[in-house]
């Protein structure tokens, strides 16, 4: 198990998260990434009607997912604006979907609540990653569903990460967020309160023009991306620039003049005990 360091402000680290994630505009690229959602949400083998929570959800891509299979389903983010657009999308789905500001960390929830709890490259961020796994496995009620998506340190995401990290070092203390994509990694953090079903990995496709192009995409609108090239500032934003398109470069396959990168990442399926 991580220790956290005493003098690791995390309540520091959070509230720059916060801002993070509330700078450009996730739900650009969350579009991109809903068929994810969908994939989880299957595996998951979600009953109608059952009652689920989408933790760290964003704007509500496994929420939707969810509702979609006639589930009763809360969406919790603590970021208040991605709750709003995830509003925006159920009502032009008639979804009847709960937004609730809320941290991963500290869910408002009943223990046992949710028949199924999901998080799809979300609780992954949380920087205090036991108390975010027991919060999971605490609301699940026994026999309940838990189902990730999580990007996996070997993947393209991974190497995105770090090539930023080269720029921007991320808080000293702190354990990976990719460490939710590894099997060891997330048996550790789930423990021995659940059973998995399965651990595999799979593939998300990004598909966009030229490797510039996808760069330019996460500039504007991903949020670590984009505090990333502020940190960095106009001296040293050609370098970041250059370095991340590079990573694009090396895991792109070209597609009739168009390219495909194709992005690893966990997915978890597991029953509490």
């Amino acid at each position: 198990m991580t220790i956290i360091p005493q003098a690791l402000d995390l309540a520091t680290i959070k509230q720059r998260q916060q801002t993070m994630w509330a700078s450009g505009d996730f739900g650009v690229i969350a579009s991109l990434i809903h068929i994810v959602a969908e994939r989880l949400v299957d595996s998951a083998d979600l009953v109608a009607g059952s009652r689920v929570l989408d933790v760290a959800g964003g704007t509500g891509n496994a929420a939707i997912a969810a509702a979609r299979c006639g589930c009763d389903v809360t969406c919790t983010d603590y970021v208040p604006a991605l709750l709003e657009r995830g509003r925006a999308r159920a009502r032009a789905e008639r979804l009847n979907i709960e937004f609730a500001e809320a941290d991963a960390e500290a869910l408002p929830c009943e223990d046992g609540e949710y028949d199924a709890v999901l998080s799809v490259f979300g609780a992954m961020f949380a920087p205090d990653q036991p108390r975010a796994a027991s919060e999971l496995v605490r609301v699940a009620r026994p026999g309940g569903i838990i189902a990730l998506a999580s990007w996996t340190p070997d993947g393209f995401l991974g190497e995105l990460f770090r090539a930023t990290a080269a720029h921007v070092p991320p808080p000293p203390g702190v354990a990976s967020p990719l460490r939710w994509g590894t099997e060891a990694g997330i048996i550790e953090l789930l423990g021995d309160d659940v059973e998995f079903i399965s651990t595999r990995r799979r593939t998300f496709t990004w598909r966009f023009r030229r490797a510039a192009e996808m760069i330019y995409t996460l500039r504007e609108w991903y949020g670590p991306t984009v505090k990333a090239f502020e940190a960095v500032g106009p001296a040293g934003a050609a370098a970041l620039e250059r370095d991340l398109i590079a990573v694009v470069e090396r895991a792109a396959r070209a597609r009739h003049g168009a390219i495909a990168v194709p992005a690893e990442y966990l997915e978890v399926v597991a029953v509490k005990r």
